[in-house]
């Protein structure tokens, strides 16, 4: 069974100023994504599905879907912030969406395969996929509780225009991940990667550490696993009073490897990622695009 790629696209992209998941940065008006579905594709991935927000859903199927068709199969799924569990009802005042891994809880009912999730924002390079799309494509029809996530050099994935969030990762000396902390603040400081820690200490890391760049890969058990939780995440008086309170991928990973329920394999690439964190980042985006065109590892025109 070929995997599915599973794409989050539900944010606005305040920092960016827009919906920076349609912005058109290659040659023939292509988009982040269009890139990732091309290279997936390539990788030998067998549908696609997308977590968009209702309200630009025409905008989404009018400028992302129609281009696919004939390629690849693809699906939208919702995310809203009242889309709860039975006996939860949003707290007054939160306008913030519920995080990635409540994004990812949209798909349960069209994701029947293993499968990846990424974010639409961000450029991956071809090799990410080939060695998530291995590890899917190469389970046992029914695994569980064996996962994976590609990890990035923390020195490749720093934008030049301000800090950025990563989840830091740790490894044991099978390549399995330990921890992944999600960390908001990172960036380089007299040449040294730093982050903000939860003491307003800047803490310095090295290049090569991995991070995750929500490129990760599931078996559809992971559903069930993540519905679970997310009601203990409601449940805590803390994440209900904290308006801003997100429940990350991240955080239902760390579970299921410290409840000793699942491992998650750290996948090692040769990608280096970039991005639109920030508008001033756009020009940048656009001109590494074009550069890859002209070496011929992109088609000009992907569809």
């Amino acid at each position: 069974m070929k995997p599915t790629l599973l794409l989050l696209a539900a944010g606005m992209g305040s920092r960016y100023g827009g919906l920076k998941q349609l912005d058109e940065l290659g040659p023939n008006g292509e988009t982040i994504m269009d890139y990732s579905i091309y290279d997936a594709i390539q990788a030998g991935f067998g549908k696609i599905v997308f977590v968009i927000r209702k309200d630009f859903e025409d905008q989404f199927r009018k400028q992302v879907l129609s281009k696919y068709e004939g390629h690849i199969p693809a699906e939208l799924v919702f995310q809203s912030i009242d889309a709860l569990p039975e006996g939860f009802k949003v707290p007054e005042g939160r306008e913030k969406p519920w995080g990635t891994n409540h994004a990812v809880l949209m798909a349960k009912d069209v994701i029947k395969e293993p499968f990846c999730v990424i974010n639409c924002d961000d450029f991956y390079n071809r090799d990410s996929f080939k060695v998530i799309g291995k590890f899917l494509s190469d389970l046992p029809d029914d695994a569980k509780n064996k996962y994976a996530m590609v990890g990035f050099r923390i020195g490749n994935t720093l934008s030049e225009n301000g800090t950025v969030a990563r989840g830091i990762c740790s490894t044991d000396a099978q390549g399995h991940l330990t921890t992944v902390v999600e960390r908001t603040k990172i960036e380089r400081h007299d040449g040294k990667v730093q982050y903000l820690d939860e003491n307003d200490q800047w803490v310095t890391v090295d290049d090569n550490t991995p991070v995750s760049m929500n490129v990760w890969g599931f078996t559809p058990d992971y559903f069930d696993y993540s519905e679970a939780y997310f009601k203990d995440f409601l449940s805590d008086p803390k994440n209900m009073e904290n308006k801003k309170s997100e429940y990350f991928i991240p955080l239902m990973v760390n579970k299921l490897i410290n409840d000793g329920t699942a491992t998650v394999k750290v996948l090692d690439t040769t990608s280096k990622w970039f991005g639109v964190t920030y508008a001033a980042d756009r020009q940048g985006v656009v001109d590494r695009i074009q550069s890859l065109v002209d070496e011929g590892v992109y088609p000009a025109k992907l569809f």
